[in-house]
């Protein structure tokens, strides 16, 4: 396998210029991230063909060219497992690649597997068992290593082959189109606004509306400070220390300490903001509160839930899909509390070809059951 290291901007011009207009290219990143809200980037690996361009981000300082390859609609951006390379590229370069082939979701669309590791499924359709010695390596530092650079190229350097076989797989199975329609939505799922971390919370169903309004607020200004901060959310307070808080909304500082919810650096770093989010929450009226979370589903709807799932598991096993790859597994309690009277929105993924294919059989089957 060769490999080179792209350590200029001249370098890295040269390169793209040379692979501009290329049908595919892998694209892999390393990336570190103990102590951060955000991926640190530390490398970028590339591969137009039979060779692995091992581009360092720390030498750079003309972004353009990458940014450029990214958005180019002639190159189809061929990657495993996207979603946490998308946060680096979106932090970094402020750009997705697309259009968007993940060599995962593809192996589940023509039901080789759903959730397959990189290394998984090049054992699976190469036959090479990759090396996974430099997995919990420190990518940040300089010079890096050959055992390093040696570990990233092969991140790259099989992808091609094995984006080849899975595209010959997916056009026999007149699935292409499924697939890039799925790369799509995860561009479109990256770049919508995420929803309140407070759906996410377990027990948050219990609060009332104005507790629920706290806990939203609360979840905001986390969400927010720890972006400012650059640190991880837990870093700030955890998601025990809002839902205390939105249940028991302290007034001031005796109060807030006795939650017992809050370490004392958090206490005196964040004690005040706390209660001005809080106090900004009081003056809310009656008409501005969000409604009460869901409760969970009662054992009835739990059966029907179960229902739904093995119909799921026929459809995919009639369309030749790993059954995980149809919906996520939320999606299916949002069909039922649509049918149940809620009123929440279709996810985007539930277009295209899910919405004739899958979407459509199952409110079928809902009615049916009613």
């Amino acid at each position: 396998m060769e490999w080179e290291l792209v350590e200029s901007d001249a370098a890295l011009r040269e390169v793209l210029a040379a692979n501009a207009g290329a049908e595919a290219v892998a694209v892999d990143t390393e990336f570190m991230r103990r102590d951060t809200f955000y991926p640190e980037v530390a490398l970028v690996q590339l591969c137009f063909g039979d060779k692995a361009w091992l581009v360092d981000p720390l030498a750079l300082t003309d972004l353009e060219p990458l940014r450029a390859l990214l958005r180019d609609s002639r190159t189809v951006k061929v990657l495993h497992s996207a979603s946490e390379d998308l946060e680096v590229f979106d932090r970094w370069l402020a750009v997705l690649p697309e259009p968007l082939f993940d060599t995962q979701r593809a192996a589940a669309l023509v039901d080789h597997g759903f959730g397959m590791g990189y290394r998984g499924l090049v054992l699976d359709m190469e036959g090479v068992d990759l090396p996974k010695g430099e997995t919990r390596s420190d990518w940040l530092q300089r010079p890096l290593t050959t055992s390093q650079c040696e570990y990233a190229a092969q991140d790259v350097a099989h992808l091609l082959p094995v984006w080849r076989k899975l595209q010959a797989a997916c056009v026999a199975q007149g699935k292409l189109d499924w697939v890039l329609a799925d790369g799509a939505d995860t561009l479109a799922a990256f770049r919508a606004e995420s929803p309140s971390f407070a759906l996410r919370i377990k027990s948050a169903w219990k609060l009332d509306r104005r507790a629920t309004g706290r806990l939203y607020a609360l979840c905001a200004w986390r969400e927010d400070t720890a972006r400012r901060r650059n640190k991880p959310r837990g870093w700030i307070i955890d998601d025990n220390a809002c839902l205390v808080l939105a249940e028991s909304d302290p007034q001031d500082s005796a109060a807030l300490e006795r939650t017992g919810c809050l370490s004392p650096g958090a206490l005196r770093r964040d004690g005040e903001a706390l209660l001005a989010v809080l106090a900004v929450q009081r003056g809310q009226s009656e008409a501005t509160l969000p409604p009460r979370l869901p409760q969970p589903l009662q054992p009835a709807e739990r059966k029907q839930l179960q229902s739904l799932k093995s119909r799921a598991k026929k459809i995919a096993r009639d369309l030749g899909v790993a059954p995980e790859a149809l919906l996520q597994a939320r999606d299916y309690e949002i069909l039922l509390r649509q049918q149940l009277g809620a009123d929440l929105p279709d996810p985007p993924a539930w277009s295209g070809w899910r919405a004739q294919q899958v979407i459509a059989p199952l409110r079928r089957a809902l009615g049916e059951a009613a």
